[in-house]
């Protein structure tokens, strides 16, 4: 079968592979739609971060090169013989946490913070840049008929974004700043407006991405090279900041932003892969007892994100703004996303099913 595989930094090929095997308690899963994630251009511009080098993944005994792909859909074509949730035609989504069940984390319903973490789509496991994969059943959830296999490939991100809201104890009312509004930017603001925020506001330089926020539902957008950002957000919060900024660029500025914006005790999620370090002054904390705190993916957020998609209170018109079959990739799908018209793009989904196109 065909697959995309990361071999290294700007190194990632379209190759045939075997296609993988069913085990007793996983599924295979014809994959319809995968969606190229920032974590996907972080290994193909920095990388490895997360992929296995030299050194085998402790779940997946596997190294480099690994199948790609981690926000995908597809259908149930084959299951193992102690599956019981689930049955050959049956249209599914995979939570790609790879996680050892054993470890403390584990046994606390912590799964996202295993000490061995591994996704699908990166720690060698498989992935949904490819024909078929196979995954346990434990994370496999079904999707409802009314919606269909592309909003169904959205629904990873978008539980990315919810659970950042949860790790920061954001309730209905709350007011927010989001930094960035690229792919996960876009979905924290859905998310928080499906949460009753008072006020989002969105920090984001001159682009299309600017509509994009409108577009989302942000009700303001600053740009922080017209305005004070800071002073803007104060007099939108009664001169007191915001209760919870979310980072998700990835930048100093974007930290550092995020901190200063908060009111006191408020809370700064940091969502964000980083690259290299950042820098920030500790007494931007200890002088008003703010919190910076990380989050990592989900955990026991698909179904309740589902539900959210498919009762129209999480929006993803708009989201996806390309199609691509699986062979073009890299040109169409990791060149675009990180050269001039990165911009441009929310979200490029990439299909082997050329029929679908």
């Amino acid at each position: 079968m065909k697959a995309v595989l990361w071999y290294d930094k700007k190194d990632v090929r379209v190759e045939e592979i075997e296609e993988p095997k069913v085990k007793e308690n996983a599924v295979k899963i014809k994959v319809k739609w995968c969606g190229i994630c920032g974590s996907d251009l972080h290994e193909y511009l920095g990388g490895p971060i997360f992929i296995p080098v030299g050194t085998p993944h402790p779940l997946s005994k596997s190294t480099a090169p690994v199948v790609l792909g981690h926000e995908f859909s597809g259908e149930v074509v084959e299951i193992g013989s102690k599956v019981t949730k689930f049955k050959a035609g049956d249209r599914v989504i995979v939570e790609p946490i790879v996680a050892c069940g054993k470890c403390p984390a584990c046994l606390e319903g912590k799964y996202n913070l295993c000490e061995a973490l591994g996704f699908h789509g990166l720690c060698g496991s498989g992935g949904g840049f490819a024909e078929y994969t196979v995954f346990p059943e434990d994370f496999v959830h079904k999707i409802p008929d009314t919606m269909d296999y592309e909003q169904a490939a959205l629904v990873e991100p978008m539980a990315v974004a919810l659970h950042s809201l949860r790790v920061g104890n954001f309730t209905t009312g709350n007011t927010a700043l989001v930094l960035g509004a690229g792919p996960i930017g876009l979905a924290t603001i859905q998310c928080l407006k499906a949460s009753g925020a008072r006020i989002v506001i969105v920090f984001q330089r001159k682009s299309v991405r600017q509509e994009y926020a409108k577009k989302f539902g942000a009700d303001v957008v600053l740009d922080p090279n017209e305005v004070d950002v800071i002073e803007e957000i104060k007099k939108l919060t009664g001169g007191v900041g915001v209760d919870t900024s979310f980072e998700t660029t990835g930048a100093n500025v974007g930290i550092n932003t995020a901190i200063q914006a908060l009111k006191y005790e408020g809370t700064a999620v940091i969502t964000s892969v980083w690259e290299k370090n950042a820098e920030i002054n500790p007494n931007d904390l200890v002088f008003t007892e703010k919190k910076v705190v990380g989050t990592l993916a989900y955990r026991h957020e698909f179904p309740s994100t589902i539900a959210l998609m498919n009762d129209g209170r999480i929006k993803t018109d708009g989201y996806i703004t390309k199609r691509i079959a699986l062979e073009d990739i890299v040109k169409e799908g990791f060149e675009t996303l990180t050269g001039p018209e990165k911009k441009k793009h929310v979200k490029i989904i990439v299909t082997p099913d050329k029929s679908l196109l």
